[in-house]
């Protein structure tokens, strides 16, 4: 039996949760976010302006009000 990516990168990112925490992720956010207005220093300003960062599609935004999957 294989795993597909996506699930062996959430079974990654739970490992790394339960062995360095909560406030792992915090740092790491932080850090990523310090280089990205570094980067691009208009990007947080201009995506302020515009109500923050574009939403996901919803499921019954994608299958459609009228479908049996909610």
């Amino acid at each position: 039996m294989s795993i597909t990516v996506a699930q062996a990168g959430r079974i990654g990112g739970l490992k790394l949760l339960q062995t360095r925490g909560r406030e792992h992720f915090v740092w790491i956010g932080r850090k990523g976010q310090k280089v990205m207005r570094q980067k691009y220093p208009g990007m947080a300003t201009k995506r302020g302006t515009l109500g923050g960062r574009p939403k996901k599609r919803t499921l019954s935004e994608i299958v459609g009000e009228k479908s049996k999957y909610k």
